[in-house]
């Protein structure tokens, strides 16, 4: 994959997952949030496994190892992301996907407490201090915000990428080896039958409007925001690894912001701004060696080809 390739990928993940807050917040007005994620993930397991099927021609789990996986993918990764459209009733697209940016931050944290392996060294202990006081200039925990709408959806987006995490570190334990796209179609099968059992279980009309609103926002975030994007991940990650793809999750808010601002009007505080801006500087802290090295890589290879 040429540099050029592979910056393009990275691009084009960062506009689609991006510009899915913005969809998500636009889809709610017509359609019950459990169910609007589920109808979503219904759409894209179907298309990625057809991809695994015929692109790849491996789409069923075959050793226990890749049923534990699919278990973590859909139960955790995919069905706790029902929280994210629970928590965008109340809160912007543009800070949902700030809370989310927190992301690799966490993964530190819980792989250091989920994986005897990882170790947690001061300079990461750092970066994680630096990343929780930048969710806390967005999340803004004062007496009188606690029991605003604002606050708990900000807590329910929270619980969403806390629950995405973990099921990322549940994935990477099990030991599975089928490809990532036969995974993460199955797990979005899996999630989301959670997510329609949790749309039943909590009394949610099952309808939605077919506004056009509704049925753009529906078939960009399946199609275009899930399908689409997370075959263009496991491209660059083959290419350039995770922790140069990973930082897409930092391209994601700037594009959610000026996306809601643009279609939905949406206005964010200076403090939440730079809210992302410290969670930001706490990833740097925690994974400056291995973008170091990562850099280094990229930069030899560049000069191997030259020559």
């Amino acid at each position: 994959m040429s540099t050029r390739r592979a910056a393009g990928l990275f691009l084009f993940m960062g506009v689609a997952f991006g510009a899915a807050f913005p969809a998500i917040k636009a889809g709610l007005a017509d359609a019950p949030p459990l169910l609007f994620a589920a109808l979503r993930y219904d759409l894209a397991a179907l298309l990625l496994l057809a991809y695994a099927a015929f692109v790849l021609g491996d789409w069923r789990p075959r050793r226990r190892a890749d049923w534990l996986a699919v278990l973590a993918g859909g139960v955790l990764f995919f069905g706790s992301s029902g929280f994210l459209y629970l928590g965008q009733q109340y809160t912007t697209a543009g800070v949902s996907a700030i809370i989310y940016s927190l992301g690799p931050i966490l993964t530190v944290v819980f792989a250091w407490v989920l994986l005897p392996a990882e170790r947690l060294s001061r300079r990461a202990l750092v970066g994680v201090l630096v990343g929780l006081a930048g969710v806390a200039l967005v999340v803004r925990p004062t007496p009188e915000a606690l029991f605003s709408d604002g606050f708990r959806g900000k807590l329910l987006v929270l619980v969403a990428i806390t629950g995405v995490t973990l099921g990322s570190i549940a994935i990477r334990k099990s030991g599975s080896h089928m490809p990532a796209a036969t995974t993460t179609g199955l797990s979005l099968a899996l999630g989301g039958v959670v997510l329609h059992a949790g749309s039943l279980l909590s009394g949610e009309p099952q309808a939605v409007r077919l506004t056009p609103t509704f049925v753009g926002s529906y078939l960009y975030l399946a199609v275009v925001a899930t399908t689409m994007a997370f075959v263009a991940y496991f491209s660059l990650l083959d290419r350039v690894g995770p922790h140069q793809a990973n930082l897409v999750v930092y391209v994601v808010p700037v594009v959610a912001t000026v996306v809601g601002w643009a279609w939905l009007g949406e206005r964010l505080p200076a403090v939440t701004l730079a809210g992302f801006a410290v969670i930001f500087c706490g990833f740097l802290v925690v994974k400056w060696p291995e973008l170091s090295r990562s850099a280094r890589r990229a930069v030899l290879r560049t000069r191997s080809r030259r020559a």
